[in-house]
């Protein structure tokens, strides 16, 4: 159905490499999956003794812990010491970038002690947390006081302060926006020392809108207030397939969640949450959810599916099932909604272990997934780590929702790459421009999906192994990137920072809207402290030498002086 043109490439021959990472399930299986089965546990009891502290103890150890914090970054001697870094390892992140500015020499501040929810506001429906509170961690707490953030990210090991100064990003982000959106006041403790608190009509407004996406470059975050809301007992998801072209595909996607009659705020027509799954060139399964009552979803004939338990089949793989049976409805709890897509890391468990989506492995073995993004970093090496860069994808792409088809096609020319997972988000109209926003004008053209204050955009994810590299043909994973990039900036789309980027500096800018950005780094001292955010999201390693010549670059310009 699709008459879409992939270039003939020769095929590749065979290395070393490619038969470890064949065989790497191995170390998988003995090594990674016991070790982070353990730090998991141990995680879990860690939270269960916060949990056990009351608000008010939790709240001076939050004030212990930021004045040492402060006494830390006063110690620093700026003509002696590296530029200011957290103490956390450089593989210890859930992103693909193995964070190589920490190889550069650098002055660390430990920050591993924030990992608590500091308070739960039923009347202001405020959680205020710490930065390493992570979304396993703050569903277990709100999600019984039926009580929910308003974008939960899907992987539990992914904490609000990465969601906050990188992305984040849910099924339910076409009504809330980004998981930044959804903050309502950062606790900064600034290059000189000072503890600062950042909402978007005090002193500090500037500052409040340009953290999101600044990789921590402009301060420490300690603490942030994210919005809650109020949720039911079950989603009741509807998995309704699609076929046809890849456009035809994409206008099934958009038809899901956003009338044709514009009416984008109408709750009765829009539903709580959404997310589609291209599994093909001509296939896809969209599914929309909303919350529903614990006694709705025992009424007698509706079917209630627990896919939080290990045994289940994977969730992305109980969608595709809709392909064959057709339009299916059937009600999930809340919480193994939310985290649905966490035991198989979407897919990419497939190819860590190629097994493991198989009944006799998840019923014997399924308790053990999933494997710890960080300690499948740490075991790979840098000749592995090269082969992933090049024989492997893992980007977003956020288009806006208008080119999520030729958004499609391009991807399947360059990359052949499935299944691909949509996701759309709103991306608002504020009264500054941060580092991301709207398409100019984007307000008078009144798209499908858009309204008067956001326009809606979609989170493209590809995350797997390109179809040339599945079949031994040669593929230049670095190129197709860079091509990506370039498509994205042509067609005001963007690139997060989690994954590894090929973009030049200029370029760089060229995406991202840097004055807000560079205005704050001036005002709040943050240039020559901390490292500018091109450079601690550039791909490979920073020398200290090039650090502290982009850092003075920036200090000797002609527009260095802010009032």
């Amino acid at each position: 159905m699709s008459d879409l043109e992939v270039p003939l490439r020769p095929k590749r021959k065979k290395i070393w490499v490619d038969y470890f990472v064949q065989f790497r399930w191995i170390i998988v299986i003995f090594l990674v999956l016991p070790i982070s089965f353990t730090l998991y546990f141990l995680t879990y009891l860690g939270d269960v003794r916060s949990e056990s502290k009351s608000f008010k103890q939790r709240q001076r150890e939050h004030d212990e812990n930021v004045e040492k914090v402060v006494k830390r970054l006063k110690e620093r001697n700026p003509k002696k010491d590296g530029l200011v870094c957290t103490a956390r390892k450089p593989w210890i992140s859930v992103g693909m970038r193995n964070v190589d500015y920490k190889r550069a020499r650098h002055f660390e501040v430990d920050l591993s002690a924030f990992r608590n929810v500091l308070d739960i506001d039923k009347e202001r429906m405020i959680a205020r947390v710490e930065p390493l509170v992570n979304m396993g961690q703050i569903s277990r707490v709100t999600v019984p006081m039926n009580l929910s953030l308003a974008v939960v990210a899907e992987l539990d090991d992914l904490t609000v302060g990465g969601l906050i100064n990188g992305y984040g990003i849910e099924g339910s982000s076409h009504l809330y926006g980004l998981f930044s959106d959804t903050v309502v006041s950062y606790e900064i403790v600034l290059a000189d020392g000072r503890l600062v608190r950042a909402t978007k009509d005090n002193q500090y407004s500037d500052l409040f809108y340009a953290i999101p996406w600044s990789q921590g470059t402009l301060g420490l975050l300690v603490a942030a207030e994210v919005k809650l809301i109020p949720v039911k007992e079950y989603m009741k998801v509807t998995y309704k397939p699609i076929v046809g072209n890849l456009k035809e595909l994409a206008q099934g996607y958009i038809d899901s969640f956003a009338p044709r009659d514009g009416d984008q705020d109408n709750p009765e027509k829009v539903p709580d949450f959404v997310e589609t799954m291209i599994y093909s060139p001509t296939e896809g399964v969209c599914m929309t959810g909303r919350y529903a009552s614990k006694e709705e979803a025992k009424k007698k004939g509706n079917k209630i599916n627990s896919v939080g338990w290990w045994f289940k089949p994977w969730f992305y793989q109980h969608a595709q099932t809709a392909l064959k049976k057709g339009e299916f409805v059937e009600y999930i709890p809340t919480r193994d909604y939310y985290h649905r897509h966490t035991r198989s890391l979407y897919w990419e468990g497939e190819l860590i272990l190629p097994f493991a989506d198989q009944w006799w492995f998840r019923f014997l073995l399924g308790w053990l997934m999933p494997p710890k993004v960080s300690l499948l970093k740490a075991t790979q090496g840098e000749a592995i780590r090269n082969y992933y860069h090049e024989m492997h994808v893992i980007q977003d792409m956020l288009v806006p929702l208008y080119k999520v088809g030729d958004a499609l096609e391009f991807v399947h020319r360059e990359m052949e790459l499935y299944p691909v997972w949509l996701c759309p988000h709103r991306l608002f109209k504020l009264p500054v421009k941060p580092m991301i926003s709207p398409e100019p004008g984007f307000e008078l053209q009144r798209r499908q999906g858009d309204t008067h204050y956001a326009q809606m955009y979609t989170d493209i994810l590809l995350c797997y192994a390109p179809g040339p590299v599945l079949r031994g043909e040669q593929f230049d994973g670095a190129e197709a990137v860079h091509r990506m990039e370039n498509w994205l900036i042509e067609n005001h789309g963007y690139e997060p920072q989690y994954t590894v980027s090929e973009l030049s500096e200029k370029n760089f800018w060229r995406m991202f809207d840097g004055g807000l950005y560079e205005q704050c780094r001036r005002k709040y001292g943050a240039v020559g402290t901390f490292m500018s955010v091109y450079y601690k999201s550039k791909k490979g390693r920073k020398t200290e030498k090039e650090v502290q010549e982009a850092e003075q670059a920036i200090l000797e310009s002609p527009d260095a002086e802010v009032a």
